[in-house]
């Protein structure tokens, strides 16, 4: 099986690429990576702050040494509680992405696994996420369900 580890500030690069990779595949407006290089120092950072509220898990690409073959990323946040969840913790996966010549392998899930074991760790007890239709079975089988969200957004 896969080795699943914390992504260290030496992997921002190909964590950056992963998360491109699955950019690419729910957005439709084309790729573009001119945004990595202004990313990369406040990645970086967060890779190294080992009990911050940031967490990225990966597996090794198994035949490119150097590469990465998955990527789960995912953030903890407070929220005033309420009586289902009084101390207010949710975790949040924001990214996840697996190599194309490396699908169907089960690192997703166990990526997955070790991010929501973290999130546990934390003190959350709801984690949210939005899935692609091609991921949400993944998400199914590992217990999300889906909610109706009134979700809306401002971007500043």
């Amino acid at each position: 099986m896969s080795v699943v580890r914390r992504a260290l500030p030496g992997d921002a690069e190909e964590v950056l690429r992963l998360r491109q990779i699955m950019i690419d595949s729910v957005f439709t407006s084309g790729p573009s990576v001119a945004w990595h290089g202004e990313s990369l120092p406040t990645l970086r950072v967060k890779l190294g702050e080992p009990d911050g509220d940031f967490a990225a898990f990966v597996v090794d690409h198994p035949e490119r040494p150097g590469a990465l073959a998955c990527l789960v990323a995912g953030t903890v946040d407070y929220r005033i509680g309420k009586a289902a969840d009084p101390r207010g913790m949710v975790g949040f996966v924001f990214s996840v992405a697996t190599d194309p010549d490396v699908r169907r392998r089960g690192y997703a899930r166990a990526c997955m696994n070790t991010l929501l074991e973290w999130f546990r760790e934390r003190g959350a007890r709801r984690v949210q996420l939005t899935a692609s239709p091609e991921a949400e079975p993944l998400y199914v089988s590992l217990g999300f369900r889906p909610k109706p969200n009134p979700l809306l957004e401002l971007a500043l």
